[in-house]
C-alpha cells in the first residue's frame, strides 16, 4: 500500500477523532528521542501477548487517546519550563480592548526558570484588517449548462504554483451538478482554496471561491488567478462560470504600533519575540490606543490554573464518550479521576474543585484569596503536584495507548528468558491499516 493510502487513512482517524495542529512542543531532541525508545524496551520487556479487540470503535478509541494525552501534554508544558518548579509561572498577556485585538505571550523563561524582568506594553492602533481574495462566480440556473459535453479544464494560479483542473461534462448533468463537482475538485486539492455553492433563493447558484491566506505578497495584485486561454483540455469553464471575478481584492492589515505605521499580511503578528497579536477589529477615530502588557503574577497564575483544567476536562470529555461500550474506556477516566482525588482536599482549598462527573471546575474568588494569602511557594504546591502527576500519566498514555483497549490476554513470557521487543507497542498504528491492505 502506498505512503499516500496510508496517510489518508491515518489522517481520517487523526482529523476525525483527535485534536488538530501542533505546537513547539511536538518537536524534540535526538536524546527525548532514544528516551521514549529506551522507555519502549522496558515498558514489553516482560510485557505478556495480548490479543486486541479490532473493530472500528476501538480503532477510534486508540487514535483519540493518544492524540487527546498528547494535547494535554502540549498544554501542561506550554504552562512553565520542564522543571517542577516552574510550572504554572508562565506569563500571560492582556490587551486593554479585546475587540480590536487579543495577545499571548511567547517569551522564554531564562534557565532558572524566571522571565525577564521589565517587558513594557506596546500600544496598538489598526487601521485596517488583512483579507482573503474572493471570486464570486456567475448565478446560473440550476438546470442543463450550455457547455456542450466533453472534457474540460482550467489553471489556477496559486502563490506562483501553477495547477490544472480537469473534468468531464455529461449529457444529462445541469449546472448545480457542475458545481458541486468543481467544489469537490478544488477542496480536495489542498492548494489553499476552499470553494461554496451559494444561492440567491431563486433556483440560481454560484460558485465562491475563497485563498485560504491572506494579504497579498510584494509584487503581487492577487492571491491566485484563474484561466483557461492555454489549457491543456476544452476551454470555456471560467468564463461560463465566472470563476475569475474578483469580488473581494485582498489586502494587508495596516496599523500603528507604538507610535510607528507597519503592515502585516496575516492578522497574527509577533511583537519582539515577546507577544503574538491577533487583530479582531479596527480602532475608531475616538478610541483611545489599544494597550498590549503583562498580566500580574497573580493573574497570570489565575490563567494558567484555568488553562490546566480546561486541559484535563477536553481529556476527561473525550474518554468519557467511550466509557459506556469500552471497558478500558472505564479504566481510562477512572485513573485520570484518581489523580485528581490524590490531591482532592488540597485542590479544594485552593478553589479547583471536582464536580460530578469528574471534570474541573476553578473559583476564581478563593483561588486568588489563597494565593494572596500565603504569597508562599506552597500556596500552589498542590496544583503543581497534580499538574506533574498529569504530565507523567500522559507520558504514559502516549508510549502505549494500548493499554487502555480491550484486550485479551493469550499468555506470558517465559520468565528469566525475556528479551527485548521494542515494537510491541506497534499494533497501535497496525490495527490501523490492515483492514485496508
Amino acid at each position: 500500500m502506498s505512503n499516500a493510502v496510508l496517510n489518508q487513512v491515518y489522517n481520517y482517524y487523526l482529523t476525525t477523532y483527535a485534536p488538530g495542529g501542533s505546537s513547539q512542543y511536538d518537536a524534540h531532541k535526538r536524546s527525548e528521542l532514544r528516551g521514549v525508545y529506551n522507555s519502549i524496551i522496558k515498558m514489553n520487556k516482560e510485557s505478556p501477548v495480548y490479543l486486541l479487540d479490532n473493530t472500528r470503535e476501538t480503532k477510534e478509541f486508540a487514535v483519540s487517546v493518544k492524540e487527546q494525552a498528547r494535547e494535554l501534554k502540549n498544554t501542561i508544558s506550554s504552562l512553565g519550563v520542564a522543571d517542577h518548579a516552574a510550572l504554572l509561572n508562565k506569563k500571560t498577556a492582556y490587551s486593554s480592548n479585546e475587540e480590536i485585538a487579543v495577545a499571548r505571550y511567547i517569551g522564554s523563561q531564562n534557565t532558572d526558570g524566571l522571565f525577564p524582568a521589565e517587558i513594557p506594553p506596546v500600544s496598538l492602533e489598526v487601521h485596517s484588517l488583512a483579507s482573503a481574495q474572493v471570486n464570486l462566480g456567475t448565478f446560473l440556473p440550476d438546470g442543463k449548462p450550455s457547455l456542450a459535453p466533453g472534457s474540460y479544464s482550467f489553471d489556477v494560479n496559486v502563490n506562483d504554483m501553477n495547477y490544472e483542473f480537469q473534468y468531464n461534462i455529461k449529457e444529462d448533468e445541469t449546472n448545480l451538478d457542475i458545481q458541486k463537482r468543481l467544489e469537490r475538485l478544488i477542496n480536495s486539492s489542498n492548494i489553499g482554496l476552499e470553494a461554496s455553492i451559494i444561492g440567491d433563493n431563486n433556483t440560481r447558484s454560484a460558485l465562491r471561491i475563497t485563498s485560504a491566506s491572506t494579504g497579498l505578497s510584494t509584487g503581487r495584485n492577487n492571491s491566485f488567478y484563474i484561466s483557461d486561454d492555454n489549457t491543456s483540455r476544452e476551454n470555456g469553464t471560467v468564463s461560463y462560470f465566472g470563476l475569475n471575478y474578483m469580488a473581494i481584492e485582498p489586502r494587508n492589515a495596516e496599523f500603528t504600533l507604538n507610535g510607528q505605521s507597519r503592515s502585516s499580511s496575516s492578522n497574527s503578528f509577533t511583537v519582539e519575540k515577546m507577544f503574538e497579536i491577533t487583530l479582531t477589529g479596527i480602532s475608531g477615530e475616538e478610541d483611545s490606543p489599544t494597550v498590549i502588557g503583562l498580566k500580574t503574577d497573580l493573574d497570570s497564575l489565575t490563567d494558567n490554573v484555568h488553562t490546566l483544567v480546561n486541559g484535563y476536562n477536553s481529556f476527561i470529555q473525550a474518554a468519557n464518550r467511550y466509557s459506556d461500550s469500552l471497558s478500558r474506556g472505564r479504566k481510562l477516566v477512572g485513573d485520570m479521576n484518581g489523580l485528581s482525588f490524590m490531591y482532592r482536599n488540597d485542590l479544594d482549598a485552593m478553589g479547583v474543585r471536582t464536580n460530578k462527573d469528574g471534570t474541573l471546575s476553578v473559583d476564581d474568588d478563593l483561588l486568588k484569596q489563597s494565593v494572596s494569602e500565603d504569597q508562599s511557594e506552597t500556596s500552589i504546591q498542590s496544583v503543581k503536584d497534580f499538574a506533574a502527576s498529569l504530565l507523567r500519566k500522559t507520558n504514559q498514555i502516549s508510549l502505549n495507548p494500548m493499554q487502555y483497549v480491550d484486550r485479551i490476554m493469550v499468555s506470558y513470557k517465559n520468565p528469566g528468558k525475556t528479551f527485548i521487543t521494542p515494537y510491541v507497542t506497534s499494533p497501535y498504528s497496525g490495527m490501523l491499516f490492515n483492514g485496508y491492505c
